[in-house]
């Protein structure tokens, strides 16, 4: 589960969304509301309200003052901040509100930036000791979480860093662009803020800084009787940690809390949960489905509790490896044997869960995560950070999206639903969707019951724990959505899909037109894109023969013709691919003037993938220049080649791409991007030392896969296997198919094969075109004429009817979940365009296809 969705769940119950959109609500401070001070001017910039006085003039960067607060004295805090910024004319800005407050010191927030309240520009290094002594001694003896990435200035609230004051970008060794400082020799560098106070190399702290980072050392761990072994796990909470007692010789979990910090709903900081924890163990001491609790201290202001350390493996991994519909093929002996496996657990984790709740303790936060099943079977469950006791009636606070109960359930019912939820997931791991429409629990359940042997009913109370009604899972009160593989079901799944994405555009909004992933909000522009934004919404309806949409195709060409500082350039990503989609409209002097822009910045440093680096602006030169024939968009696609070119390993023997780190696989972000812009230049040039680059970048992303027992080829991660289409074997298998339409070789013909297998499977986590089964829908689809896949080749046909199980019916119309399946998404990376185009590749009258992949497999 990726957390960064959590806060994205927020605002609306159906669609993911920015959280800064809370600006104004019933938690806003004061502040928020008060109009900016005569000769101020206030303006508002993602979750930060900003204030700076007229004339001010600051440098691009330097030392900056974060003030951090809890959600109880942050009104007040903010009221001093501002009682002596303002007088003064110090430019600062400020989070609007406690909701947003709550959401930047959670447990899953960023740690770099987490506890950050305000953050105040001095101009110079007098200014900063100077405001750092006067407002130090006004806040004085104030609480507020410690800021990982800054230096603390006496016992806070108050934290230095050095870093970026404008909004200035680069590219980083990665690849990817990031909010830049410049470094001694006035290169852009990443301004980095991570979890660790660090000065950049180039910079000297001031004198009046360094005893503050002398104070920085304290207790040590080395002083405790227990050695740290290894982290297990890192949230803003804090650390968990696996170590031994020095006088025993045991194993055990260290488990630490930050005050402050790692909040979670109703409020509570980690070290709360830490002790609520502690006291609930200790309440089921005895029970042998719980840890131990060996010991609880305090160092350096963190708390850590010393727990038992429980030998075996997280039912989520056990899962992972088991879960028989992953596989090609799943023999009856098969299922039978995982179906005894799974009901056995789930068995021992409700008599673990019916043992607890005798002694009147309600779990909170139940799911496969916090189980662990011992190497004889048994189960243990962990984590009571959310526990509580019955009599108190509490809604839940904590807990795994997927597993956590509606609200207005509460005490025992909260771990019911949890139950619930375990015995559908441990057969149908999709309850996340629940979370969208709780009637899906009917239709999963029913899946379930045709396809392993389980007893008559089995599903039935878990059903109507989940949906809170008397339906029974059999009885088929909820609307189960279906989808044809043929001409009539093709005609009604794309009007229900289009008028369902048009039904949800947001014209009024300037950040993004269609609901999709919360990609739209990682960087300024991010809902104009293809990948993710309203461009490639708009592909997708017009080569689907789902038609044009003019207002909308207006509302892209504005803002893409005055984007915002940071927008980012590349195909998938940015302002390249949004030139590419208006031509294909007809707009080419407005996607004309996109690509001037675009060429006035710094390009040449990024990456060389696809997604959105040289690969995919090469491909878009290219495909500009063929289309007009200016000979100097050819010769900067030729500049392009070359430098992608340079950067591949001038042999087979080279794993890697050079130039920086490069950690992925596939089309997206791999070799596979590189290998299609090389076999595209080939195409144009005729050179064949162009189609040796290209089957060298091949055969660097085809070392990064392994091929699996059955036979199928799949991205190594080193913890796990990989499938899909944008960082999976399926995109490398689209550009193999390419290569070998023009030279044969047996390697890649053998990987073909087995990359085909994987896209055979009978279950994938999720529905999209990026990262799930409309992925292996379109890679399926490639190598038959237009609109036959489905009738040639079952496995499309099943692939197409299989999209019905993630399939949501949203006011009428067929709508799709995004990533994490928590929220819908109607973008083409993760949601409904992306299968709406797959679809098409399979089923429309006319080829179908993502841009430059035309004629590969055909």
């Amino acid at each position: 589960m990726d957390k960064r969705y959590e806060v994205y769940c927020l605002m609306d119950a159906h669609f993911y969304d920015a959280p800064a959109r809370a600006h104004g609500g019933d938690t806003a401070f004061a502040q928020t509301r008060r109009p900016a001070p005569e000769t101020w001017q206030r303006s508002e910039l993602d979750d930060w309200v900003v204030l700076r006085p007229d004339g001010a003039q600051l440098p691009l960067q330097g030392w900056k003052i974060h003030v951090s607060a809890c959600l109880d004295n942050a009104a007040r805090i903010l009221t001093d901040v501002w009682d002596y910024c303002v007088p003064r004319r110090l430019p600062f800005k400020f989070l609007p509100g406690k909701d947003l407050l709550l959401l930047a010191n959670a447990k899953y927030a960023h740690r770099g930036s987490s506890g950050k309240f305000v953050t105040i520009y001095p101009v110079d290094e007098e200014q900063l000791e100077r405001v750092l002594t006067e407002l130090g001694t006004v806040l004085a003896g104030r609480p507020g979480p410690y800021i990982l990435s800054d230096l603390r200035w006496g016992e806070g609230p108050l934290y230095v860093r050095y870093g970026a004051f404008g909004e200035r970008y680069c590219v980083s060794p990665a690849g990817e662009v990031e909010l830049a400082i410049e470094d001694g020799d006035g290169r852009l560098v990443p301004d980095v803020r991570g979890p660790t106070f660090q000065v950049p190399d180039w910079v000297e702290l001031p004198g009046f800084l360094a005893p503050h980072l002398a104070a920085r050392g304290g207790a040590r761990v080395t002083d405790l009787p227990y050695r740290l072994q290894g982290a297990l796990h890192f949230s803003n909470s804090g650390g968990l940690y696996a170590g031994e007692d020095l006088r025993t010789g045991e194993r055990v979990v260290l488990k630490e809390a930050r005050p402050y910090a790692g909040l979670t709903a109703d409020g509570r900081d980690a070290v709360a949960r830490l002790r609520r924890e502690r006291q609930t163990l200790e309440r089921l001491r005895g029970l042998g489905c719980v840890p131990a609790v060996h010991d609880h201290f305090v160092m350096g202001e963190h708390h850590f509790l010393v727990e038992e350390f429980v030998e075996g493996r997280e039912l989520n991994h056990l899962f992972v490896e088991r879960y028989p519909l992953t596989r090609l093929r799943a023999d009856e002996a098969v299922l039978a044997g995982y179906t005894s496996w799974a009901v056995g657990v789930y068995d021992r984790v409700e008599r673990a869960v019916a043992e607890i709740h005798e002694r009147g303790v309600v779990i909170g936060d139940l799911q496969p995560s916090n189980i662990i099943v011992r190497p004889d079977g048994g189960v243990v469950l962990i984590d009571f950070e959310g526990a509580a006791d019955v009599s108190e009636e509490r809604e839940q606070s904590l807990g795994a999206l997927g597993f956590t109960a509606p609200r207005g359930r509460r005490g025992f019912a909260v771990d019911d639903y949890a139950l619930a939820c375990l015995k559908l997931f441990l057969f149908s791991p999709l309850t996340s969707l629940f979370s969208i429409d709780a009637g899906k629990a009917g239709q999963l359940a029913r899946e379930a019951a045709r396809t392993f042997p389980l007893p008559d009913g089995f599903f039935d109370a878990a059903v109507r724990t989940i949906t809170g009604t008397d339906a029974a899972a059999g009885a088929g009160a909820d609307v189960e959505p279906r989808i044809r593989p043929d001409a009539e079901g093709w005609a009604e799944a794309r009007a229900s899909l289009a008028e369902g994405i048009l039904a949800e555009a947001t014209p009024q909004r300037d950040d993004r037109l269609f609901p999709g992933d919360i990609a739209q909000f990682a960087a300024p522009g991010g809902g104009l894109g293809v990948a993710y934004g309203a461009a490639g919404v708009l592909y997708a309806l017009d080569v689907t023969g789902a038609g044009r949409h003019p207002d909308h195709e207006e509302w892209l060409i504005r803002r893409a013709l005055r984007p915002l500082p940071g927008t980012r350039l590349g195909f998938y990503d940015g302002l390249h691919g949004v030139a590419y989609v208006l031509d294909h409209l007809g707009h080419r002097r407005e996607a004309l003037k996109i690509l001037d822009q675009c060429a006035g910045e710094r390009w040449k440093e990024l990456g060389p993938d696809l997604q959105g680096g040289l690969s995919g602006i090469g491909l878009n030169l290219l495909h500009f220049a063929s289309a007009t024939g200016d000979p100097a968009l050819h010769d900067a696609a030729g500049d392009v080649v070359g430098t992608v070119a340079s950067r591949l390993g001038a042999a087979d023997s080279v794993p890697e791409v050079s130039g920086g780190p490069h950690l992925y696989a596939g089309l997206m972000r791999g070799s596979a991007g590189p290998a299609l812009l090389l076999l595209r230049w080939y195409e144009h040039t005729g050179d064949p030392a162009f189609l040796d680059l290209a089957a060298t970048a091949l055969r660097q992303d085809l070392r990064r896969c392994v091929v699996r027992g059955e036979g199928d080829m799949e991205v190594d991660e080193g913890w796990r296997t990989m499938p899909y289409l944008a960082d999976g074997s399926v995109g490398i298998g689209l550009i193999l198919d390419g290569y070998l339409a023009h030279r044969e070789d047996d390697g890649f013909r053998t990987a073909s094969a087995a990359i085909r297998r994987a896209a055979e499977g009978g279950f994938y986590i999720e529905p999209g075109l990026f990262h799930g089964l409309a992925g292996m829908i379109l890679h399926l689809s490639r190598a038959h004429p237009a609109g036959t896949a489905a009738q040639r080749d079952p496995v499309v046909a099943e692939h197409i009817r299989r999209l019905a199980r993630y399939a949501v019916v949203h006011r009428g119309r067929l709508v799709f979940p995004g990533e994490e399946l928590l929220r819908l998404s109607l973008d083409l990376g993760t949601g409904s365009a992306g299968v709406l185009l797959a679809l098409g590749a399979a089923l429309h009258d006319s080829p179908v296809h993502l841009p430059f992949l035309e004629g590969e497999g055909r």
